[in-house]
């Protein structure tokens, strides 16, 4: 097996064209603000920054614009429960490889019970022997990765960690690895350390300076979890303290 050398999508052309208002969302997230081009790992791209810095909105805008329902799922699968996403992928233009992809999803976490649901309404098979519904959370998640997940793909993740207990996201992390040897490109937007740790990637950062390339070692997601792995005592002395104020 042979990991790509050239991605499947090379780069997003964010296009200011009519309707682009950088004064309101999402066009002024600082993720998204001056962010003219986003170029893709041949492997495995992370997206990672804090909660509202708009890493969420600009996955689900790339997931749309590769031709995903916004809810998760394959290019396949067509079903609202609410339309909540921004219009960003509008904006967006996608620059392609030769090679296409044969397989392809977009798994979002907050939305997966919703494409199990539908899943099991319209009876699609391939995701094992068990019904996600009757599996743990976890379970679920992981059924989709060891069956669904064929190869020869784009698999476009958001926050795949949020049912994975640690030891299951090592797991991840070898099934990940799989993948890429079967010539699969990733594009995750994570808030694990122990994702992030996947060697052959790029990371970007969300930060309110917008979007920027940065080390593993450099990124907030580790520093902060190394630093309260270290140092533990002291970060709860600090953080559990009593405030000291007059009654």
């Amino acid at each position: 097996m042979t990991a790509l050398d050239r991605p499947y999508w090379i780069e997003a052309l964010f296009e200011r064209r009519d309707g682009w208002n950088p004064n309101a969302y999402p066009f002024n997230l600082p993720v998204v603000r001056d962010l003219d081009r986003l170029a893709f790992h041949p492997r495995v791209t992370f997206l990672v920054g804090e909660n509202g810095s708009g890493k969420s909105t600009l996955i689900e805008a790339l997931a749309m614009a590769w031709g995903f329902n916004p809810e998760g799922g394959s290019t396949n699968v067509n079903f609202s429960t609410r339309a909540s996403h921004s219009s960003l992928n509008n904006y967006i233009r996608r620059v392609r490889g030769a090679l296409r992809p044969i397989d392809g999803y977009f798994l979002r976490a907050e939305s997966f019970f919703n494409v199990a649901s539908y899943i099991e309404e319209v009876g699609v098979g391939g995701y094992g022997d068990t019904p996600l519904h009757e599996q743990s959370h976890g379970e679920a998640f992981f059924a989709l990765f060891d069956n669904r997940f064929r190869g020869d793909g784009l698999y476009i993740l958001d926050e795949p960690e949020a049912a994975l207990s640690p030891q299951r996201q090592l797991s991840f992390l070898a099934r990940l690895h799989e993948l890429v040897l079967a010539r699969s490109q990733f594009i995750i937007a994570t808030h694990s350390p122990i994702l992030l740790g996947y060697p052959d990637a790029w990371i970007y950062q969300a930060s309110e300076r917008g979007l920027e390339r940065v080390d593993y070692e450099d990124t907030e997601h580790f520093q902060v979890t190394r630093n309260f792995l270290n140092r533990r005592q002291t970060f709860l002395d600090v953080l559990l303290a009593d405030d000291d104020f007059e009654a």
